[in-house]
């Protein structure tokens, strides 16, 4: 190799290690900000808001490109031991008629049969079974019913919090992301492409950036 080849090669390297270097800093700014400190999230049970929160998913579309969506009408409790958080647990409800990608079209199609059938099955649940602790994070393992079928998933996540608000509630932020195989749940619709691809991808990336709060207690007279 020359040496005018091996400069652009090295320059090559140089870029992308300066690259993966600032999406690494990136990233962990967005899970804990720089210079914010937080207190220790205390027992309790909280709710999740759903005003700041949201319960995405992702989808490869023709595999060139990934089609995002998210269900907006959720509830959601969370059981929080700060004594020991693998005691910690949580249950979600889901209706599946809220799902919204931004195209109204494509989501009266997700409604149907071919895809989620909400007539028959308007509600998604995940109940957890367990909580363990790994590494600077925990995994949560629970049972997922979609369509009317139960698979345990697990869900690697992390706690950012707490913080109380101005009203004196405290709330504290979870970061989740999971993958599931659609045809598990019976979600069958698509064909494959003369390139050996699918036109809508098996596998379905769900991204859960949660906000759960505990109300305040009233004020004494």
């Amino acid at each position: 190799m020359d040496r005018s080849k091996t400069s652009v090669l090295l320059v090559v390297c140089a870029v992308v290690l300066v690259a993966v270097s600032l999406s690494l800093n990136i990233a962990g700014a967005q899970q804990k900000p720089a210079g914010v400190s937080f207190e220790t999230i205390p027992t309790g049970d909280y709710r999740v808001d759903p005003a700041h929160s949201v319960i995405g998913f992702s989808i490869r579309h023709f595999e060139i490109s990934f089609v995002r969506g998210r269900f907006k009408d959720f509830t959601s409790t969370v059981h929080v031991d700060a004594d020991d958080m693998t005691k910690s647990t949580v249950q979600f409800t889901a209706k599946v008629e809220s799902v919204d990608t931004g195209v109204a079209g494509r989501d009266n199609h997700l409604r149907t049969a071919d895809f989620f059938d909400v007539a028959q099955f308007p509600e998604m649940t995940f109940k957890s079974t367990k909580v363990e602790k790994k590494g600077n994070g925990y995994v949560m393992h629970g049972d997922f019913t979609m369509k009317g079928v139960t698979k345990q998933i697990s869900f690697p996540f992390n706690l950012t919090g707490a913080v109380k608000d101005n009203r004196g509630n405290v709330r504290f932020g979870v970061a989740a992301e999971t993958k599931i195989n659609r045809r598990d749940y019976g979600i069958n619709w698509g064909a494959k492409m003369a390139n050996g691809g699918l036109n809508v991808a098996d596998e379905v990336m769900i991204d859960l950036q949660l906000e759960a709060v505990k109300a305040a207690p009233p004020a004494t007279q």
